[in-house]
């Protein structure tokens, strides 16, 4: 599974490993850790093997919000690649965007009632970016099969209410109750009798993962040449819409049952999965939205909470790569200000985290 390189070193052939070890999950992962990648070879995967398909959920931030032009200003993709002198191999020796024809990146959402294909594409630099490029490229270099980055989300959507996996109970909180899965409404007043509207609890989960599901029932479609695959890991950013105390109180044990309920959806139940913390205003997150991401970090597998989780699951904590509007294309908070960097930097983070995830599994 694991690519190696070959350097001429003195005179000597070295075998080296392409990648230094993972940051330990749950610790902070610096930006300053951002691996040096050689430009994508221009060469299609070989399909002797099934596609490794790594499925990305969560909500608006999981989309991808980091703006890649104006050129001059801080903050982009542009300005890093070329003022900055940032992410090489994402250009060309001409300065043209790179493709990876290794790595298939598939984009869908629901909305209208429907599932929408925004993209289909071999992984590139175009329109907005999230976490998905800079993982695709560390992942890329660091598998030799196929591989599908596999994204089903879209935006304003929370885990205890829109994402709510099944099996999920309802709970009382300061005098509501909290809707299960496929309760509606969201809550009610204790001892009232609710009255349903038009979403239910895990509405959007049931929609992302049965899209997810279509995409893999003709996978030939969506990787050319494909016709089998592996659900390799799961890759989860959100929680921005939790910061509410009923739903940040119940935060951990629900991502602890999405963890679970996902595995057996798809049956993969040794698919990997990692998480980012979510990072609104950095260091200085705190009261339901640093519950939030206390939870996200107490479900890593190296905390020992959940033994279970052993080597499987891991977090990566996302709030050193915040980054003020000052040196950014916005002052939309709850995106990151736009700031391609802090993306591609969660995108390193949480790629490396699943690389070293795979490895230890060999």
């Amino acid at each position: 599974m694991r690519k190696r390189g070959l350097f001429d070193l003195s005179g000597l052939l070295v075998v080296l490993t392409l990648w230094a070890p993972c940051v330990l999950a749950a610790e902070t992962a610096s930006a300053e850790a951002t691996p040096v990648l050689p430009d994508p070879d221009g060469k299609p995967a070989a399909m002797d093997k099934p596609v490794q398909v790594f499925i990305l959920l969560g909500q608006s931030n999981m989309l991808g919000f980091g703006r890649i032009t104006p050129e001059d200003k801080e903050g982009t993709l542009t300005y890093a690649v070329k003022t900055k002198n940032k992410y090489p191999h994402l250009v060309d020796d001409q300065g043209d965007w790179t493709e990876r024809k290794d790595v298939r990146y598939v984009q869908v959402m629901h909305r209208n009632g429907t599932m929408s294909t925004l993209r289909n594409e071999w992984l590139t630099v175009k329109g907005a970016i999230g976490p998905e490029l800079q993982f695709g490229h560390i992942l890329g270099e660091a598998l030799d099969e196929p591989i599908l980055i596999l994204k089903s989300c879209i935006g304003n959507r929370s885990l205890g209410w829109d994402l709510l996996p099944p099996g999920s109970e309802s709970f009382e909180f300061d005098g509501k109750i909290y809707a299960g899965y496929k309760e509606s409404p969201l809550s009610w007043d204790k001892g009232t009798t609710p009255k349903p509207i038009s979403w239910y609890a895990g509405k959007q989960y049931d929609d992302d993962i049965g899209n997810a599901k279509k995409i893999l029932e003709n996978i030939g479609e969506y990787y050319p040449g494909a016709t089998r695959y592996e659900v390799a890991g799961f890759v989860w950013w959100q929680g921005h819409k939790d910061q509410n105390p009923a739903h940040a109180s119940r935060y951990e044990q629900n991502l602890v049952h999405l963890i679970k309920t996902l595995r057996n959806d798809f049956n993969a139940p040794d698919a990997k999965f990692v998480a980012a913390t979510i990072a609104f205003g950095g260091w200085d997150l705190k009261g339901p939205g640093l519950t939030v991401a206390n939870a996200q970090l107490a479900v890593s597998g190296e905390t020992g909470k959940y033994p279970e989780f052993k080597d499987t699951v891991r977090t990566v904590e996302a709030r050193d790569f915040w980054r003020d509007k000052s040196v950014s294309p916005s002052g939309a908070d709850y995106h990151y200000n736009h700031n391609a960097e802090t993306y591609m930097d969660v995108g390193n983070a949480l790629g490396q985290a699943m690389r070293d995830l795979l490895r230890k599994a060999e």
